[in-house]
Parts: structure tokens; sequence; C-alpha cells
């Protein structure tokens, strides 16, 4: 059993974890624990208490809301520090208190409703926590769901109006980890398009530290993951809790050290972008939320991340191996012709490569970014033969075929805007602010979306297409629903959310054997809500593999490297050096490889060149894809960056050392997870190592030129002697 209750004592284990909270005087739940296994049921509720917290008369000055580690910290009522919801009644009064009423352990669970989340195995349990609001008469369920295997708790709660009049919450954090006083430091990944989730770790101050988005994306600034590390962590010893959110628009992770040292780690969707109208009966669903703890550092925490979204997040995979796709864009651009695409399809079927992806430009009157967004009908005069057709053509070469679309948009210049301008998000007698040419299409009307789905059927429905490619190249600047009252536009964000995903699993139901590529400008919604319908995400819409590196690093911290989508491109002209060619296919095959080449006009070399590499990348691909990660050199903080793989069965190790910048001459030290009792050959130069050696380290020179790197592949052959 994964969750045991016992004396109001309810203790949540994994593989590795242990995770405690009881029931104050059989009403109010208080976090005990939450660490290495242990069996806590002998666990008790410290008495805290502060000068000037306010506490319950029954109680005394032995139990304030304002000291205790309160499993859903609620506003108004106590507690001054980050609390995780807020409701205001009718009467105008924001004070929230809910009390124990019940609880249910559940086999599998329940998934909030209309939100991605992470999908039950047969061990899967979860406990169902009932809290009842006497003066509202709203009643809270908190679900947390136990995946045992990866050591993770998912928490989200539903909130049902069983009372008799409206209530507006006006502030919903999905889970709150409670985290005893200690010297520690926080990572998060923070950014910009387009240098996405760079790796940055800071000391956790008394007060308040947040990152959050307001942008109705997740955002290339601040991806929803953190952490909260002992001071002396590293990648492989000291403590670490992270918390991840499943969910691709605005929301907010705070941060906070209180007067006594205690952590308070929290995310959810916070209040300024959110906001939920709840009527007599209805009931609303906040998205998931996703925690773990590691006492093997961050690389432990990564791995109970990756395991997790690999097996209960990602969709099933479309194809027996990922396919190696040769995209049009930075090749082409919106210069979509017909014939030339079919030479693309040559020089990918000749060149080991599986599929090619058309790009933007193939729409509408789609000539280059100012026109035609929301026209997804085929652009007439550059498939004259049809664009059914056409695709016949290129699958009739024995590779794949995959599309671009970008359905949240829509162009002011575009059929569907002139005879529907209503459909647009756009604030009453204000100006349309524009990004890229475009406005953000009002996907809180399910009008829209039954208009899109009927749409893309029949286009999309008549081609034989193997992936999709699925962009979001702007931000929501003005969010105001014109389908939604005036007592509701608070919801819009979040109604647009749930709009988006509900486009997403039709595309998954309508087409069941496509592959779903995610992308936002790159990394602009880089989160487990996309990953729940997207089998890989455009990591970054930079291709240099210099700039491309820290990038790439960063994202393991939260999300396995079989999610990330890495292309060779022609970036500052490389394919003109073979040499940084090598280079930028040793960086892209940290995740899963593409090309962005004009391949059918390159130099022979150049082919033969993609030729060996994507050959190459056959013969590490399941390691990449399947692989147990670790980082060992961060390229934030050196010259250097390295990471090797271990193989599901522990007799591969995969490793690689890349090196953009010419370093002084000096050894190198990579120690990697083998078994010290073997013995290992390196495929690659044929060379044997004992285990103890590898576990140990073995050391080798960097490079005085540009554009170095290392790989070895390590292959269990026998027991050392």
């Amino acid at each position: 059993m994964s969750i045991r209750v016992s004396n109001n004592t309810f203790v949540l284990q994994t593989e590795h974890t242990s995770y405690a909270f009881a029931l104050y005087d059989g009403k109010y739940p208080v976090h005990l624990y939450y660490g290495g296994k242990q069996d806590c049921t002998t666990l008790t509720i410290p008495n805290r208490y502060n000068a000037f917290s306010p506490y319950y008369k029954e109680y005394g000055m032995v139990y304030s809301p304002d000291c205790a580690w309160t499993e859903l910290p609620l506003f108004g009522n106590g507690d001054f520090r980050a609390t995780a919801l807020k409701l205001r009644g009718a009467d105008g009064s924001c004070v929230t208190d809910f009390v124990y009423d019940g609880y249910e352990i559940l086999t599998g669970r329940i998934c909030p409703e209309g939100l991605p989340c992470a999908d039950p195995d047969q061990n899967t349990q979860t406990l169902a926590l009932r809290m009842l609001d006497s003066v509202t008469g709203c009643l809270l369920i908190a679900y947390y769901t136990v995946f045992a295997d990866c050591d993770i708790i998912t928490r989200y709660f539903r909130l049902e109006n069983a009372g008799t009049a409206s209530v507006k919450i006006e502030r919903a954090m999905s889970a709150t980890l409670n985290i005893p006083p200690v010297d520690a430091d926080y990572v998060i990944l923070r950014g910009a398009y387009p240098r996405e989730r760079y790796y940055q770790r800071e000391h956790v101050a008394y007060g308040m530290q947040s990152i959050c988005s307001r942008r109705g994306a997740s955002s290339h600034q601040f991806n929803p993951f953190a952490a909260v590390c002992t001071h002396d962590a590293d990648e492989d010893t000291g403590e670490v809790y992270g918390i991840n959110f499943v969910y691709s628009g605005s929301y907010l992770t705070e941060i906070e050290k209180d007067q006594n040292g205690m952590i308070r780690l929290q995310t959810g969707l916070g209040e300024e972008n959110f906001g939920y109208l709840l009527e007599r009966g209805q009931t609303f669903d906040c998205p998931e939320a996703v925690f773990t703890y590691s006492a093997d550092g961050l690389n432990g925490m990564s791995h109970n991340f990756h395991s997790f979204i690999r097996a209960h997040i990602l969709p099933p995979e479309p194809f027996p191996t990922r396919p190696i796709v040769l995209n049009t864009w930075e090749a082409s651009y919106f210069d979509i012709d017909e014939n030339n695409l079919l030479r693309f399809a040559d020089a990918a079927k000749e060149n080991g490569i599986d599929m090619l992806v058309m790009d933007d430009g193939w729409f509408g009157k789609r000539d280059d970014d100012t026109s035609s967004l929301g026209d997804w009908y085929e652009h007439k005069t550059k498939f004259p033969t049809g664009l059914a057709s056409f695709v016949d053509r290129v699958k009739a070469k024995g590779i794949k075929f995959g599309i671009w679309i970008e359905p949240e948009m829509v162009n002011p210049d575009s059929d569907l805007y002139r005879a529907h301008p209503d459909w647009a998000l756009a604030a009453p007698g204000r100006e349309p602010l524009l990004s890229r040419h475009q406005m953000v299409l009002d996907f809180a009307n399910p009008a829209v979306i039954d208009y899109l789905e009927s749409l893309f059927d029949k286009t999309l429905g008549a081609l034989d297409i193997d992936y999709i490619k699925w962009d979001m190249n702007r931000n929501i600047s003005a969010a105001y629903s014109p389908y939604l009252p005036p007592e509701r536009q608070d919801e819009t964000q979040f109604r647009y959310m749930k709009g988006v995903y509900r486009l997403f699993r039709w595309f998954g139901e309508r087409f069941p054997k496509v592959m779903i590529e995610n992308c936002s400008g790159g990394g602009g919604r880089y989160d487990l809500g996309m990953m729940k319908y997207s089998t890989q995400i455009w990591t970054s819409d930079i291709t240099d593999p210099g700039l491309r590196i820290p990038i790439q690093h960063g994202s393991t911290y939260a999300y396995p490297p079989c999610v990330m989508s890495c292309h060779v491109s022609n970036s500052g002209n490389l394919t003109a050096d073979p040499r940084r060619l090598d280079f930028a296919f040793r960086t892209a095959i940290n995740g899963m490889l593409g090309y962005e080449l004009h391949l059918p006009d390159m130099p022979d070399q150049v082919k033969a060149t993609v030729r060996e590499q994507t050959a190459l990348y056959r013969t590490y691909e399941e390691i990449i894809k399947k692989g147990r990660f670790y980082r060992v050199h961060n390229p934030q903080t050196g010259p250097y960056y390295s990471y090797y793989f271990v193989s599901e069965d522990e007799s591969r190790i995969l490793a690689t050392f890349l090196q953009h910048k010419a370093q002084e001459r000096e050894d190198v030290r990579m120690a990697f997870r083998a078994d010290p009792m073997a013995r290992y050959t390196d495929e690659l130069t044929g060379k044997e190592y004992a285990g103890a050696a590898l576990c140990e380290g073995i050391t080798f020179e960097n490079s005085t030129e540009d554009y170095a790197y290392r790989m070895f592949l390590f292959r269990k052959v026998g027991e050392s002697l």
C-alpha cells in the first residue's frame, strides 16, 4: 500500500520517500515530514507559536495557522504567509476556513476535468482528503496521487459549491510543500526568447522569492519548474525538493522563508491572471502539481522527474523509432514550392532522414507573416496538383510527411478575422496590440474550437500525414473574451488554456497515429501540460550549437532528453566548416535529432556527413530516449558541458564532452555510475576499463581549438578480474 492512515495521521510512501501529515484536533491537516522513507506513524505535531500570531480560543497559544506547517494554507484566517486558496463569499468576506470532513483511498486516480494529468498504472493510489467550509458551504477535495515507482506525488484540489450563494475563487495554488528550516538554495530555469531554461541557483533568503508568467503561456522567461536544495547539494549529493506544474498558461511559483526559517514552496494559478466565479452547484478543478524528494542531489531529482514524464505524462510513442526530420523553415522560410519540396524529399531519402516537414507558408495566401493565419486550407498557387496529391508524391518516395500549423492565432488580414472579428481576444474600446502581425483567437469560446475542428478535419483529414508541428508565436496581452460575461472575464486565460487542451485532445483522437511536436517560438511552452499531448517539443529557435548548449543543459533538470527536439541547421554557415558541422551534430544528440538545411543544394561532402550522422544516431537513439541521464560539467559555470546516459539494462554508458571554445591545455575528469565489479570496453576506441576505474573517473585532455568534443560508449563485457 502506498497510502496508510492511522490515528489521524496520513502517510504516503513511494519506493524511496515518505510524506506525512496529521490532523490537529481532528480538523486541520498539518505537515509532519517529507524525505527519505521511514515509518512516520509515531510523528506528532509540534507546538509552534510566535507573538502576534492569531490562535483559536479553544487551543490557546499552542496552535496558530501563522506558525503551523499547514497542508492547505488559507487566506484571511490567521496565516500571514503565502496561502493556497482565497475565496470571496457572497457577503464580500475573503476569510477562508476549511476543516477536515473525511477521506477516501482510491485505486488509480481522478483527473481534473478538461485538464492534462498524469496517467495512472496498476500501482497508482490516490488519497482524496475532504474539507468543508461551513460558512460558504463549499466542499474541497485535495487529491494526492502517489506514483511510487518514480518517487513522485501529485496534487490538485476540486472545489464544489454546495452552498446557497455563489463564491469567487481569487487565488488557487495546487500544491504546498513545507520544508524544515535549513540553509538552502533554490534552482529555477530562467531565460528569454530565444535563450530559454538557463540554470540559475540562488540562496533562499528570508521573505518571498517567486517566479511567474503573466503571458498566458508558461513562457520563455521562467519555466514552471523550481527546486529547493540544501546549500551543500550538488549533482549527486544533498537533499533536493522539486516541484512542477502540469499546465501551459500563466502561473505562480512561490518560495517563502518565514520568521522561523521554515520554507514554503508552492505552485499554482496564483491570482493576478486568474479568478473564477463558482455558482451554486458548480465545481472547479485546478491543474495538477507534481513534486518529488531526492537525497541524491540534483541528478537524483531529475531521474525522478524523467522517469515520471516518460511513464506517466508523454503520449505513447507513435513510431518504433523517432523520425529524423528535415524541416523546411530555416532552409526556405515562406518560400513553399511544390517542386522544390519534392527535391527536399529526395534529399531526405538519400541521406538517411525519415521525414519531410513542411513548415509555415502552405495555406491561405500565406507568403509572409502578415496574412492568412486562421485560413487553414491549401495555398492554391503553391500546389497546382493539389495538396493531397503533393503529399502522396512525397510519401511515394518512402519517407514520412509532416505539416506545420498555428491554430491559436489569427491575422487581421485573413478570411477568418474578416468574418469573425469577435473571435479574437480584444478589450472593448481599446486598440488591439499585435505581435508578429497576429492576434490570439478566443479559445474560451467553444464555437471557435468547433470551427477549427471542422476546418482541420476537412483540410488535414484528406492528407496522409504522419506528424504535426503545432506552433504558438505570441503571448496574450488583452485577456478579454467577447464570449464571456463581465463577471467572468477573470476566467479568460484559464478557459483559454482548457480550450487549447480540448483541441489537442481532438487532434489526438482524430489523428491517433500522428506524432505531434509542440513549439512556441521554440521553448515558450516547454511544460508538462504540452508534454501530455506532444511526443517532443522544439527546444528553442536558437540552433547555433554554442548558444544551444546551456538551453539543453538547463532543460534536463526538469525534463527528459527524449522530449528535446534538436536540429542541425546552417546557423552561421556552419556547413562550410566540417568541424562545426560535426560539433553541431554532437550537440544535437543531447536529444532527438533533426535537420534544417537546404539539403538538396548542399555539397556532396555535407550530404555524406549527414548520412554518417543519421546512421550513427540510430545506434545511440534508444539509450538517449530511454537511458538514465547524468550531468557532469555545467556549461554555465565552466567552459565545458558533459553528460552521460546509462542504458535501461545498465550494460552501456554513452558519454559526451563538448567544448565550444578553445581553452588552455588541461586535464578533464569524468566519473560514471558504473558497476565497480565489471569490465567495460569503449566501443569507439576498443580500449578496456575496469568498472571501478570508471567510477573513480577517467581523465583526458581538453582541446586548444574551438568546436571540440569527446564521446565514449562503454559496454559491459564481463566481471572484473
